[in-house]
């Protein structure tokens, strides 16, 4: 019996030595964590699109309202053009690089202020809807259905038509067309987080209703808020785009990439970058934002966590 005794012992089998370890084979390896891929494109696209419109002023080669008329319709560097414009110029001689990088400083600006102004009243109707309910959450979300069912473009030319076009006016109007959805998406939020027990607590310990909100009710609404954000930019920016591009936008000689797209139209037989150029820079801008808030989403999203 002295053998099996011995291979018990070599085996480790049984052993209360803390000295002798399991065989190899029976340790497990340890599960990897699942990295998640940051969204490189999107965001230098997003970060290019950012610095150019903060140092606009120092990166433009040009005056973008400058007229040269001897140099009009000129082609840019890579279709035979000269390094003078390296994108060429539009059919008033004002070179396009220039109108660009300021087209995109008035986007990042309309952009930004939309998605603050309807963010804040967006926000507030969502908090006060959810968190208080009754008649005033039900008052606040049929404002916010006839919001929605409001038509954009009626509301933009009876704007325009009182009071004028102007960059104010855009944001203004976008404004009004954006904080619905902030309201109806974050006001869901806001009723799961009202039946959590941590809420419940804090209220029967004699919380009031605005230490709640400011302690636990906003802070956990800031994922949501900001996935809502990144994509409400990208909605900012090409709606901007769509108004200027209609003459109801930005008015000229203001740089806009609606409105060179606008200038752009009638000459696209013979100058295909005037619309092609901001078109494609508008189009990659208002995709990377909406990556960027798809990335955003999956990246808050507690199920996907692994």
């Amino acid at each position: 019996m002295a053998l099996p005794l011995q291979a018990e012992e070599r085996s480790g089998i049984g052993s209360a030595d803390p000295t002798i370890e399991p065989p190899e084979h029976t340790i497990l390896p340890r599960p990897r964590r699942r990295r998640r891929r940051l969204p490189y494109i999107s965001g230098s696209i997003l970060t290019l699109f950012v610095l150019t419109g903060l140092f606009g002023p120092f990166l433009a080669p040009y005056d973008p309202e400058t007229l040269q008329l001897g140099a009009s319709l000129q082609p840019p560097v890579f279709a035979s053009g000269t390094r003078a414009h390296l994108l060429g110029t539009d059919q008033l001689g004002r070179d396009e690089l220039s109108r660009l990088i300021y087209g995109a400083r008035i986007s990042l600006l309309v952009a930004l202020a939309v998605v603050l102004l309807a963010g804040v009243v967006g926000v507030t109707v969502a908090v006060v809807a959810g968190y208080k309910g009754g008649r005033l959450d039900a008052f606040l979300m049929r404002t916010t259905d006839a919001s929605m069912a409001f038509p954009v473009l009626l509301l933009a030319i009876v704007i325009v038509g009182v009071f004028g076009p102007s960059t104010t006016n855009v944001i203004v109007i976008l404004a009004i067309a954006g904080w619905p959805s902030y309201a109806r998406v974050l006001r869901s939020e806001v009723l799961r987080l009202r039946s959590q027990d941590f809420v419940t607590q804090s209220k029967a310990m004699g919380g009031g209703s605005r230490w709640v909100i400011l302690r636990h009710v906003l802070p956990n609404i800031v994922p949501t808020l900001l996935v809502l954000a990144s994509l409400q930019m990208g909605v900012a920016i090409i709606a901007e785009g769509s108004l200027s591009f209609l003459g109801i936008g930005v008015p000229p000689p203001a740089p806009s990439w609606g409105g060179m797209l606008a200038d752009g139209r009638s000459n696209i037989t013979q100058a295909w970058w005037l619309a092609t150029i901001p078109g494609v820079a508008l189009s990659l801008t208002v995709l990377a934002a909406n990556m960027m808030g798809d990335w955003l989403r999956v990246h808050n999203d507690p199920t996907t966590r692994k």
